[in-house]
């Protein structure tokens, strides 16, 4: 299995850029504006027209927080990256801050000059804009890309519209990628990202299933704002606290055999490893769907599954972990990885 360089960058190897609110940022600032969710080809485009900005104008990305439509409309929206991992992933792309700008109903009403005037020029200080060509602003999304370059013309920002990004008959979109994760099709939106997709959680106490199966779990927390693949088995890679990473099979979705009633839970078996994993944060890259969930007529049926899939998981995921420490590094096998 090919690997990018992100495969091989753990997640907490990266120091991180500040998080700052609109009256903590650094002035004057050179601003790639919008949601930038997956941070995927399209969006690293219009990051790139403000890095390396003249005038000691600080490489700032921008955006709003919560999702526009989950004020105007009640509507959740699942994230591709929450901020914090943006963090990591906006350091190596020579952007120097990320600004979050609350959206309320206030500034939803702010016409596209207003906008312009009190946020980017009165609380950022800005000098240069850039936006993709389908940016929208301002009240009832009255302005778009040509409103923000007129405006920003008038109060001496310089402004760049990036075209969009295609892919074959489709533009690279979050929303697209999505569609793939939805799908299970891990391989086709870490494609469109250039870049693993990932998530994280803190192990938590289970009720010990899996160790009854032989199969001992971590079971991990995870924030209910991300947006998490289709529902099965996976193998995987995890690592933790920026550690190496380590060959894992994780399960996805409710235990329709062990427990049917249970909630949908993230559960990941470490492969051929022994940790003690309680309390600290895991993060996960699903590498490739192995198979939906089941019902199966014993645990011990299930148990022989979890066999196959381990051994399959073991071989998509040859060569990751080699050459680290040895299995056992700590706890007894009735508590490794999570009771």
């Amino acid at each position: 299995m090919g690997r990018s360089l992100w495969l091989l960058l753990p997640l907490g190897s990266v120091a991180l850029i500040p998080l700052r609110s609109p009256q903590e940022a650094r002035r004057p600032t050179a601003i790639a504006l919008g949601s930038f969710d997956g941070l995927h080809q399209g969006h690293r485009r219009v990051i790139a027209a403000v890095t390396g900005a003249a005038g000691g104008a600080t490489p700032t990305v921008v955006s709003f927080w919560p999702h526009p439509r989950e004020v105007l409309y009640g509507e959740p929206r699942l994230r591709l990256d929450l901020p914090a991992e943006k963090l990591h992933l906006l350091e190596p792309l020579g952007i120097e801050q990320l600004v979050l700008v609350p959206f309320t109903r206030e500034l939803a009403a702010l016409s596209p000059e207003a906008f312009v005037e009190q946020v980017l020029v009165g609380q950022l200080g800005a000098q240069r804009v850039a936006v993709g060509d389908n940016f929208r602003f301002g009240a009832g999304r009255s302005g778009d890309s040509h409103t923000l370059a007129a405006i920003g013309q008038r109060h001496g920002i310089d402004v760049q519209v990036l075209p969009m990004l295609w892919d074959g008959q489709e533009r690279v979109s979050s929303s697209r990628i999505r569609r793939a994760l939805a799908a299970g099709d891990v391989a086709e939106a870490r494609r469109l990202l250039e870049r693993p997709y990932r998530f994280s959680g803190r192990v938590v106490r289970g009720r010990g299933l899996g160790r009854e199966l032989g199969w001992p779990t971590a079971n991990l927390q995870v924030d209910g704002r991300k947006f998490l693949p289709l529902e099965g088995v996976y193998a995987a890679a995890a690592t933790v606290a920026g550690g190496p990473l380590l060959p894992a099979v994780m399960n996805l979705g409710p235990q329709p055999t062990v427990d049917p009633m249970a909630p949908s839970a993230v559960e990941v078996h470490l492969l051929d490893r022994r940790l003690e994993l309680d309390g600290l944060e895991l993060v996960v890259e699903p590498l490739q769907l192995l198979r939906r969930q089941q019902t199966f007529a014993s645990f011990e049926a299930l148990s022989a599954q979890i066999a196959r899939d381990a051994d399959e998981a073991r071989a998509l995921t040859a060569g990751i972990g080699v050459g680290q420490a040895p299995a056992d590094e700590g706890g007894d096998p009735a508590e490794q990885q999570n009771p």
